[in-house]
């Protein structure tokens, strides 16, 4: 693990169901909506379902006709717990809890304007 994906805090806001706020120890601050957690997820099935897309994690994916049924309230986390000292695990309330979102990955796949635009170049 690199230095600057080592967290300074972590704070996982369940009961509000806004997500998770990371300060990593070189200064930056990450927000991570739970919509977006779920989307990234790197688990197996997720990650072959999104190369099988062509999609970066993170990336929308294309809108399909089966999607008007799933529109409504967002996903949302029922549980967060630490998986040793490198990851977190969320336990989804669409059922998946499959997945070790590692600090590398999270660090990886900050959507903040800045780590965007810089992976974009």
């Amino acid at each position: 693990m690199s230095r600057s994906a080592e967290p300074k805090s972590v704070e996982v806001q369940l009961a509000s169901g806004t997500g998770v706020d990371i300060e990593w120890n070189d200064g930056h601050l990450s927000h991570y909506g739970f919509s977006y957690l779920r989307s990234v997820c790197p688990c197996a099935a997720c990650s072959a379902r999104r190369a099988a897309q062509g999609l970066q994690p993170g990336a929308a994916r294309p809108f399909r006709l089966d999607d008007l049924g799933m529109l409504g309230a967002p996903v949302r986390a029922l549980k967060a717990e630490p998986v040793g000292k490198y990851a977190l695990r969320f336990h989804w309330d669409d059922g998946h809890r499959d997945g070790d979102y590692s600090w590398d990955f999270l660090r990886e796949v900050c959507p903040c304007a800045a780590c965007r635009a810089a992976r974009d170049a």
